[in-house]
């Protein structure tokens, strides 16, 4: 119970649940980037593959990483709170030696992440926005036509525009995150703090690079 009622504990549970939801953008990310053709059947067969998955298995894993997604949330909400309670009065001159932007905005791009998960999950999960694209209601073959839908949604500029600045929001909040996770679950030191932020900074740079790689090619059309 000292996980709940403690913020050490509570921000344990959030390296954990973080470090989770990165691993799962890291398996998401190699998912989408079968849009260009490395798997056979690319994107559709990937999509259609996952989704002949049992009922119990796909149910299971996405409730188990919406109450991971939670708690990160419900705990980087009550450490926030606390953290500004505990100083209610702003300091006359304010010391930003070792805090970065992104430290200092983490609940703000967890805040946007949230908005912009919402929105995709409806766009491209349960395909509700742009239902005349929608995967289900174009089948190729017997197969849901994901890369029709994934490439008519991001030839519109704004829904691209939205996904960019989602991913710059992304980076800032793991290249933060990923070094703040390690630091909360003790995986480092003084000897190896420098390094893990540095490979922490790359990748969540590499990380958004794979993702815009989508929107950007079907922009300047090289995929349509």
């Amino acid at each position: 119970m000292q996980l709940l009622t403690t913020s050490i504990g509570r921000k344990t549970l959030m390296a954990i649940t973080g470090q989770a939801m990165i691993l799962f953008a890291v398996i998401h990310l190699i998912g989408n980037s079968s849009i260009f053709g490395w798997l056979p059947g690319g994107i559709n067969a990937y999509a259609h593959h996952l989704h002949t998955l049992p009922a119990p298995i796909i149910i299971g894993f996405r409730l188990g990483l919406l109450v991971m997604f939670m708690i990160h949330v419900w705990f980087a909400i009550q450490l926030t709170l606390e953290n500004r309670n505990g100083r209610p009065q702003q300091y006359a001159i304010k010391s930003t030696q070792q805090a970065s932007f992104a430290s200092e905005n983490m609940i703000w791009t967890g805040s946007l992440l949230f908005i912009f998960i919402g929105y995709h999950l409806l766009h491209y999960t349960f395909q509700v926005i742009s239902p005349e694209t929608a995967a289900l209601k174009n089948v190729v073959a017997d197969i849901p036509n994901v890369y029709g839908m994934v490439v008519a949604g991001f030839q519109n500029f704004m829904v691209s525009l939205l996904y960019l600045v989602a991913m710059v929001t992304l980076f800032l909040h793991l290249s933060h995150g990923i070094q703040s996770s390690f630091q909360t679950l003790g995986w480092n030191n003084d000897r190896t703090m420098c390094t893990i932020t540095k490979l922490g900074a790359l990748a969540a740079l590499v990380m958004f690079f794979g993702y815009v790689a989508v929107p950007l090619t079907i922009l300047v059309k090289i995929l349509k």
